[in-house]
This record gives structure tokens, C-alpha cells and sequence, in this order.
């Protein structure tokens, strides 16, 4: 959902539909560190931490507001895909710009 939300933010669906150029998840990981016992609340932070010609990295972070904690954290490897060719294709600038401008805005997770 944090993730999803990020693409909203860029308005990347609008450019998708646009340009049929759109995300794609490569791979992900993450390490749990407390348990969530129901019924806690838990917030969601991400960030982009490195970009490249056709991908960028996102960080995440799980914080228990139970136990005032973070619960997870982990990223995301994020691929720019061609829907129409299916195939990578490159990032295209205007998200480049949108992202350094997100993240010069926005606090920033897991660091």
C-alpha cells in the first residue's frame, strides 16, 4: 500500500496510461524485528534511496504504535516497464524529477 501510494504521489498512473511505461516490482525483501499482536495500529514510511537509468530502490519501515517501535523494515527494487513491448524501458525524466522532488519534502525512513 506505502508503495502504491508513493507511484500516486509521482502521478505515475497517469503517465502509464499515458505512455504504458509503468512500475514493476523486481524483487523485495524484509526483515521483521518485533511481533504485531492485534489489535495494534501500525504507520507505513518509504522513500526511494538510489535511482538508476531504469530502476530505483525503495526502503520501508513497519512502526508498532503499540509498542512505539519499528516492527519491519525492508525495500523494494522498483523496474520501469513497457507494458506494450513488455520489457524494461528507461526511467522517464519527469519521475526522476518528481522523486528528488518527494524526497527532499518528505521525512525520511529507515534513516
Amino acid at each position: 500500500s506505502a508503495r502504491m501510494s508513493y507511484f500516486e504521489r509521482l502521478g505515475w498512473p497517469e503517465l502509464q496510461r499515458a505512455s504504458g511505461i509503468g512500475p514493476i516490482l523486481h524483487s523485495t525483501q524484509a526483515r521483521f524485528r518485533l511481533p504485531l499482536v492485534w489489535p495494534d495500529t501500525v504507520s507505513v514510511a518509504t522513500r526511494v534511496s538510489a535511482v538508476g537509468d531504469d530502476r530505483f530502490t525503495m526502503l520501508y519501515e513497519i512502526r508498532s504504535r503499540s509498542l512505539g517501535a519499528v516492527a519491519a523494515e525492508g525495500s523494494g527494487l522498483v523496474v520501469a516497464f513497457d507494458y506494450g513491448r513488455m520489457r524494461k524501458a528507461a526511467l522517464p525524466e519527469v519521475l526522476r524529477e518528481r522523486i528528488a522532488g518527494l524526497e527532499a519534502d518528505t521525512p525520511v525512513a529507515g534513516g
